[in-house]
């Protein structure tokens, strides 16, 4: 995140959402998106919160983010998306989650069908039409 210039406690403030994205903390981090923060903050490395909840397996805080309009296609500065992060894990409910959304398998590089492949997950092939 740039901090040249920036308001610390904005910088403190960030640095806890995304704290909180990655451990699940959902209700935190409800509480703060229910109060205007952004649903599609990144941080220096262009991660969404969902892409830090998704990748690190919390279903509750990513089902919350969907809910109030988190993107699932954002990818971060690498090109990677939340739904790639997901089959990397092999988080098969996040990554439900994230295709009812709207995710799109072919988004990112490596996109998440890429990413199947490259793993051999056919079964995510076959939730792709594959």
């Amino acid at each position: 995140m740039e901090t040249e210039g920036t308001d610390p406690d904005v910088v403190e403030l960030a640095s806890k959402l995304f704290g909180l994205a990655r451990t699940g903390d959902t209700a935190t981090l409800v509480a703060y998106l229910d109060a205007g923060v952004p649903v599609n903050l990144t941080n220096d490395r262009g991660d969404t919160l969902l892409m830090l909840a998704a990748y690190h397996g919390h279903a509750d805080a990513v089902a919350a983010l969907l809910e109030r309009g988190a993107d699932p296609n954002l990818g971060n500065d690498h090109g990677q998306t939340p739904a790639a992060g997901a089959i990397f894990k092999g988080e098969d409910e996040i990554l439900r989650a994230l295709l009812a959304a709207g995710a799109d398998p072919d988004a990112g590089s490596p996109s998440a069908r890429d990413a199947a492949a490259m793993f051999g997950k056919t079964e995510y092939l076959q939730l792709f039409g594959n």
